[in-house]
């Protein structure tokens, strides 16, 4: 009796950890170390081979390890840094968001689609 709790709890423990996070949650999170200026944490929520991209199709940036080049010392020259999200529709693995962002003494919006796979984002759209 009691090896079965033991591998019943194990598999609720087991079952819990390895579900997938949803599109939404992966770009919430991300917004959140994005604020936190947390960049380790921010490119965690990306694939190693990200496209970012300028609306409709010009390439901005390729690959993870463009991205914290551009982001690293945006983030340090950050005294102030704020995304808040004015609207946000979800679809599949579509998360788009109409975004308001704080930056120093800067305040600018924009739209960012976000592309999700397999709890990654695998590309990203911007327009300004």
């Amino acid at each position: 009796m009691k090896k079965i709790l033991l591998i019943t709890l194990f598999l609720i423990n087991f079952y819990g950890w390895s579900q997938e996070k949803t599109p939404e949650q992966v770009v919430q999170e991300q917004l959140e170390a994005y604020n936190s200026r947390d960049i380790e944490a921010f490119l965690s929520f990306y694939s190693e081979d990200v496209k970012i991209y300028s609306f409709p199709n010009k390439l901005e940036s390729d690959g993870k390890a463009a991205m914290r080049e551009g982001y690293a010392s945006f983030f340090k020259n950050a005294k102030v840094l704020n995304c808040t999200i004015k609207k946000r529709i979800v679809r599949n693995n579509i998360v788009i968001d109409d975004e308001l962002v704080k930056y120093n003494d800067t305040e600018f919006g924009g739209i960012a689609i976000y592309e999700v796979e397999n709890n990654k984002i695998v590309k990203v759209t911007f327009i300004n």
